[in-house]
């Protein structure tokens, strides 16, 4: 897949390769997936992980998915419906976040006190906060309080935040500001070189 290919705003039928052709070069993309997400993934506090999306992971994604269900010409339209919302519009960055606790009840008990977590995600670009907006497709805190393990974060940037984004050693900072989990990192200058590439 060519690098031009990352600033696509969506993946459409034409896109999708045929089954037979995806598996037969299917370990040599995902070993060049590997390479492109290097710089794409950060982590926040001892059991987060933000993993950034773009048209080329949705891509291999909506591949993967194919590949491994086999449901044919009829699952191609759910999965395009899926993933597209995922893939930056140019002046966002959008983020797949997962809470990853192995133990089964402490990964309860940790979940249950993160209600709301989703809405308290930001980045901060040279001091000013932008705060991230959960994928509206389902609920992902329940009534009684408890946290998807799983979410997805949009971030949406002014054009002169995303100038400050791309400037070189910018401070950017990642995080959230919920009770429970109030951790942050500043981003690595290779993980904001890499996100920057997203916006337009």
């Amino acid at each position: 897949m060519t690098a031009g290919l990352a600033m696509k705003k969506a993946i459409t039928r034409d896109d999708i390769l045929p089954m037979e052709s995806y598996a037969a070069e299917r370990r040599e993309l995902r070993r060049d997936l590997v390479e492109k997400k290097k710089f794409r993934r950060q982590e926040i506090g001892p059991v987060c992980t933000f993993y950034f999306e773009n048209y080329q992971t949705m891509w291999a994604q909506v591949h993967e998915m194919l590949f491994i269900e086999k449901g044919g010409e009829e699952q191609i339209a759910d999965e395009l419906r899926a993933y597209n919302p995922l893939i930056p519009q140019g002046r966002e960055l959008v983020a797949t976040v997962m809470f990853e606790i192995d133990e089964p009840v402490r990964r309860r008990t940790f979940l249950s006190k993160l209600g709301g977590v989703e809405e308290t995600a930001f980045f901060e670009v040279e001091g000013e906060r932008i705060v991230g907006r959960p994928e509206d497709d389902v609920d992902r805190t329940t009534a009684d309080g408890k946290a998807s393990s799983v979410q997805f974060i949009h971030f949406h940037f002014t054009d002169d935040q995303v100038a400050r984004f791309r400037t070189a050693g910018a401070r950017v900072i990642l995080g959230f500001d919920h009770p429970a989990y109030s951790h942050m990192t500043i981003l690595p200058e290779e993980v904001r070189g890499a996100l920057a590439q997203d916006f337009d």
